[in-house]
């Protein structure tokens, strides 16, 4: 069964919600992520998705206080991501409490720091790949890269990388569906798991990424979806499972 993930977005020490990664473009959705997090595992989530947005935005953790006490909080894991760039700030998130970091930037503009840190910390660390039409982006979404994902991924699995989260950044928080056939893509290419990310908007969404979970979909983030209410995880955990 594919992992539903629900995600809490940090800025101040709120739960918000950026559209497209603006920071001018922001929506505060709680002013206790604790509280957002243990009601999320209460409806079900077995895992809950943190990120560090002040964190990506200036290149290294800032809210990672804020995580440790969601990870303290709650008995569903915890991955963490934003502003990890550095091995150094790897470890001080998993000494936080998160059971897997996420790294970015790093795999684009120091490689073999990144293949250091799948190295080091194996499981435990996350490829995130955040695309924009095909094209890596960086550095919070601030910046896109010529390089194409399928191709950061390939490389990034040879140097290491367990598993792969794919944010296709064009639909995050727009509530405009997944992009099925990106996703297709990027799991047909790499031999390790793939969490979907970005654009979940309707339990139909969700349908259409089951036939991807043979091609190795191992779970979905989805954070607008649940604040807007377009969609609630017990509905969610029911599709996933074979069910409406």
């Amino acid at each position: 069964m594919i992992e539903l993930i629900p995600a809490i977005d940090l800025r101040g020490g709120k739960c918000v919600r950026l559209l497209q990664g603006r920071f001018d473009a922001e929506t505060v959705y709680g002013d206790d992520p604790v509280a957002m997090a243990l009601r999320f595992q209460e409806q079900g989530a077995t895992r809950i998705h943190v990120v560090d947005l002040e964190g990506a935005k200036e290149g290294h953790p800032v809210q990672t206080e804020v995580m440790r006490a969601i990870a303290s909080a709650v008995r569903a894991p915890v991955q963490t991501g934003g502003g990890l760039r550095t091995l150094e700030a790897i470890r001080s998130v998993l000494d936080a409490g998160a059971q897997r970091a996420v790294l970015g930037t790093i795999a684009i503009t120091d490689p073999a720091l990144a293949q250091q840190a799948f190295q080091e910390f194996g499981d435990a660390v996350i490829l995130g790949l955040d695309a924009r039409g095909g094209q890596v982006a960086t550095h919070g979404w601030v910046e896109t890269t010529p390089l194409s994902a399928v191709d950061v991924a390939k490389r990034m699995q040879d140097a290491g990388a367990r598993r792969i989260i794919f944010t296709d950044i064009g639909r995050d928080g727009m509530l405009e569906g997944v992009n099925v056939e990106a996703l297709r893509e990027m799991a047909q290419s790499v031999a390790i798991p793939v969490i979907a990310s970005g654009g979940v908007s309707t339990l139909a969404d969700l349908e259409a990424l089951k036939p991807l979970e043979p091609l190795g979909i191992e779970g979905v983030i989805t954070g607008k979806a649940l604040y807007a209410g377009t969609i609630t995880i017990p509905d969610a955990l029911k599709v996933l499972a074979g069910g409406r």
